[in-house]
């Protein structure tokens, strides 16, 4: 999951496996796989560096994750 505020101010948690793009028209638009459009305050470029981030954290070999605080 990543965390993504949306235009009126919410914080929300969005599975990053289920985006399939990401656009700025001018606003950016998450659009997910069963076609639901999310409006975001943040940039294309932030949206993939959250995807990112993610993927990597699930990537980790077992046994490396940082405690959960």
């Amino acid at each position: 999951m990543i965390k993504v505020t949306t235009l009126d101010k919410r914080e929300i948690a969005l599975n990053a496996e289920l985006i399939e793009r990401v656009e700025s028209i001018p606003e950016t638009v998450i659009t997910l796989t069963n076609g639901k459009k999310v409006l975001v305050s943040h940039t294309v470029d932030e949206v993939i560096a959250k995807v990112i981030a993610y993927r990597r954290l699930v990537a980790r070999p077992l046994g490396e994750y940082d405690e959960v605080k």
